[in-house]
């Protein structure tokens, strides 16, 4: 099975034919969720070319029949994306990490808020003070964010709650993987990952994440509770990154915890640059 095909099987699982007005015949039903005819039947497909879309043995699918699918399986704006993403892998050259030094600039000008430049395969490429100080690690070192999740051990007490920011994690790693299928690195990365059960589980349901602005709640080991609202914004001459902030509401305890962690001089990673792979 390929990754398309894995991807719409587990979305498949998820609908009933009574829930999509299907017609229901008495007998077990030998898979979760709707088999493929009754899909392709919803979609106003022919089973077979369903079937072949399902395997990968449709090289030139159209935009009409993906959203068709699309609907069929009520898929989100993130997930319709990343269908559209596996069908036909958008050519885009293997993100190099680098960081256009304005990017830096406007990182060690941003004083109050911890931000940061997310690029691909989760790495961590260009940061703030701040940031490294509300992660409590050195971002020299722990430079990806989904090694960071999974694979450092402060990370189950720092998010609360630590599945929360796991799932999405896995989520937007996925959406990265749909871009670059032939990636070595991305590979070697989420074999790495998955000496986590939890990265396992979670890889194998498929599920994404595309969440542009939100709140994310921390319990730092120094100044408490955080409760931050982040925005994540895209760089436009580098598709593979994006700024990520984060600030607190004015006046809030959390707030108050973000500027003392700005003005105790104890802020990790002081130099506020990531190195970034090439």
């Amino acid at each position: 099975m390929t990754e398309l095909g894995d991807f719409l099987q587990s979305r498949r699982a998820r609908l009933t034919p009574e829930g999509t007005g299907l017609p229901t015949f008495g007998g077990r039903r030998r898979v979760p969720g709707l088999r493929r005819e009754e899909l392709a039947q919803l979609a106003g497909v022919s089973a077979d070319y369903y079937g072949r879309l399902e395997q990968g043995r449709l090289a030139n699918v159209s935009d009409e029949v993906l959203n068709a699918v699309a609907r069929a399986l009520r898929l989100d704006e993130g997930e319709r994306t990343h269908l559209h993403n596996l069908a036909r892998p958008p050519k885009r050259p293997v993100p190099a990490g680098r960081v256009r030094p304005g990017l830096r600039w406007l990182l060690a000008n941003i004083t109050g808020s911890p931000a940061y430049v997310l690029g691909g395969h989760m790495d961590i490429v260009a940061w703030n003070p701040l940031a490294a100080a509300m992660y409590g690690v050195d971002l020299d070192v722990h430079d990806n964010m989904a090694r960071l999740i999974f694979l450092h051990p402060s990370s189950r007490e720092l998010w609360t709650p630590w599945e929360d920011k796991a799932n999405n994690t896995v989520g937007g790693l996925r959406m990265q993987a749909a871009l670059h299928p032939d990636d070595p690195r991305m590979a070697a990365l989420v074999e790495e990952l998955s000496a986590s059960p939890e990265f396992r589980a979670l890889w194998a349901a498929h599920e994404v994440w595309t969440v542009p602005h939100g709140t994310m709640r921390l319990r730092h080991p120094r100044v408490g509770p955080l409760e931050l609202a982040y925005e994540a914004l895209p760089v436009p001459d580098a598709p593979e990154q994006m700024i990520i902030t984060y600030s607190a509401e004015p006046g809030s305890p959390s707030a108050e915890a973000i500027a003392a962690l700005a003005t105790d001089g104890v802020a990790l990673g002081t130099t506020g640059v990531g190195g970034g792979a090439e």
